[in-house]
């Protein structure tokens, strides 16, 4: 950035008065700069505990566990063959739960 030496230097008090002027002008173009959010549409998108599910639908397609995974014995989570550390008494057991 280019520095003009011509211009007049500020003083410290008229470094003070700038600043001001700054944060006044951040604040008001943080306000102007504001989503309005509607308290409904908050409201809709929280899950309370507890809550009554029992109307709603889960929109999930379910892939069966394939041939190159396996399901870990501590977990019970499906991880690929790759991540197999273990396998003791036919219990297949992950990386992460080996570790």
């Amino acid at each position: 950035m280019a520095t003009d030496y011509d211009s007049p230097r500020k003083t410290d008090d008229d470094l003070g008065e700038d600043s001001l002027q700054e944060l006044q002008a951040r604040r008001t173009d943080k306000s102007s700069g504001s989503i309005d959010i509607d308290e409904t549409d908050l409201a809709e998108s929280l899950e309370l505990p507890g809550a009554d599910l029992s109307n709603e639908e889960l929109s999930l397609r379910v892939i069966p566990r394939q041939a190159d995974e396996f399901t870990c014995a501590r977990c019970f989570l499906v991880h690929h063959r790759s991540q197999l550390a273990s396998e003791k008494n036919g219990q297949q057991i992950c990386r992460e739960c080996a570790a």
